[in-house]
């Protein structure tokens, strides 16, 4: 039976956004013959949410070790043959998994789908539009405007396509949309517009801390470089 993993990494503090985060997660209905699991990673050196999720499902690093780890860490604890980012303070609207799921059945050849967010009063932006986008549409674009046009903590994508690309990438500003970015220059994917999730604004988010507005530029250097070397290699992935 095919499984869809959620996977998400999460500091000792977010005990009450992460207990919403999964009662989103388990409120989701799934195409018939589809299974779940979500997929939890702890960072930080004093776990403390072993109570707060399935202890099954649940894994601490037992040291600090950044975002990106954290998710590759989960990454190797993930089953499905299919992935979804759930960041600990968002959540999933009703049906966002069964409408990427939606699209993977629709168009076989897809490697990743890009869900829409939405905020407390408005639409996230996206700047591509919706529907099929080949390999290196989203790399395009991010050369031309240093900056991603959709959201990064949206995708859901094919496991082993992600582990294909050594998963989160060790950037200090943009492990998510380096990984987006590698994914979609070596494969196609598809841009849905329906808001999926929402985006929680809070003075706790990591983009909100004093310092976040530096290593930017070297933070888009990595990601120019390794999209030029995919461009110069002329890598592709196949279908399955």
């Amino acid at each position: 039976m095919p499984l869809l993993s959620v996977l998400t990494a999460v500091h000792g503090d977010r005990a009450e956004v992460l207990a919403a985060a999964g009662a989103s997660v388990a409120a989701q209905e799934l195409p018939p013959g589809w299974e779940l699991e979500w997929v939890v990673q702890e960072d930080g050196s004093n776990p403390g949410l072993a109570d707060a999720v399935p202890a099954a499902e649940y894994q601490a690093n037992g040291e600090q070790l950044g975002v990106a780890v954290t998710r590759n860490l989960a990454l190797a604890r993930v089953r499905g043959e299919l992935v979804r980012v759930l960041d600990s303070d968002d959540l999933l609207l009703p049906g966002a998994l069964a409408g990427a799921l939606a699209r993977f059945a629709a168009y076989p050849e897809i490697h990743w789908v890009a869900g829409r967010p939405r905020m407390a009063d408005a639409v996230y932006f996206q700047l591509l539009p919706e529907g099929l986008h080949g390999p290196g549409a989203i790399g395009a674009y991010v050369r031309e405007h240093r900056r991603s046009p959709i959201h990064c903590a949206g995708l859901t994508a094919r496991t082993a396509t992600v582990r294909a690309v050594g998963g989160w990438c060790a950037n200090p500003r943009a492990e998510d949309i380096e990984l987006v970015a590698a994914i979609s220059e070596l494969t196609p994917g598809y841009v849905d517009a329906t808001p999926s999730w929402v985006y929680r604004c809070h003075d706790g988010q990591t983009v909100r801390q004093p310092g976040w507005g530096t290593l930017h530029a070297e933070s888009y250097l990595m990601i120019h470089q390794r999209l030029a070397a995919a461009r110069a290699l002329g890598l592709r992935m196949g279908t399955n």
